[in-house]
């Protein structure tokens, strides 16, 4: 498992190189550790490298690693395509959601949030590039997905998250990117005082970070190749 704190050493050199060539405050930046797939094991070896923020895609899968795991410095993430019949253990046990494009599913998750934990902190999903295969809401129908997640006592507002669409064109990946970063403005204009652009990954965190992002996802470059999931 020292491979994986190799790994994160060298994933922090990169996301510090990023932020200096881009003249940002390197604090500024979270990697969020994608471990979907993987078992609790490699999640210890990472956690022992110092990480403590985790993303997870499938719900049940995500369940018993944190119950198993049981440990309050952890922070879960969830990135997923968010099922009405999963809002309940998703408000009860995560920490953010990046993935809400909905307005029926962020009033789930606002009923289902204990009045007793701190509002879940929310992303909007943002489909920037116009994939009709792709999850996430259109840019110009953020706005009032926004204003709605802000009426929500039990949610937390704080950014958006986008997946550009596979591309080895390092321009139109930071196109998409800046293309996020001006809608977060813009909704920050309108009032919303978000703080959290969730974009780039193991391939594209550079442009992402040159962009403005706040937090990038990172699985394989941390985790090694992505076992298949049974729900793929």
């Amino acid at each position: 498992m020292t491979e994986i704190a190799d790994n994160l050493s060298a994933l922090q050199t990169r996301i510090q190189k990023a932020a200096f060539a881009a003249g940002r405050d390197l604090e500024s930046i979270q990697l969020l550790a994608v471990s979907k797939t993987f078992g609790v094991e490699k999640i210890l070896a990472c956690q022992a490298a110092g990480q403590l923020a985790f993303g997870e895609n499938y719900v049940q899968e995500a369940l018993l690693k944190i119950q198993t795991l049981q440990d309050p410095r952890l922070q879960w993430h969830f990135l997923g395509p968010i099922q009405s019949n999963k809002t309940r253990l998703i408000a009860e046990h995560f920490d953010w959601v990046h993935s809400l494009e909905r307005e029926k599913i962020a009033q789930r998750l606002n009923e289902a949030r204990s009045p007793n934990a701190s509002p879940l902190n929310i992303c909007i999903e943002v489909n920037m590039s116009g994939e009709a295969s792709k999850s996430g809401v259109k840019p110009q129908d953020a706005f009032a997905l926004a204003d709605y997640i802000s009426r929500l006592p039990r949610l937390l507002l704080r950014g958006l998250m986008c997946i550009p669409e596979p591309t080895q064109d390092t321009a139109l990946r930071a196109q998409r990117f800046s293309e996020l970063r001006q809608l977060q403005q813009a909704l920050i204009a309108r009032g919303h005082p978000l703080d959290t652009l969730s974009m780039g990954m193991s391939d594209d965190l550079e442009e992402a970070i040159t962009e403005g992002s706040t937090l990038v996802r990172i699985g394989r470059a941390l985790f090694g190749a992505r076992p298949t999931h049974p729900n793929q």
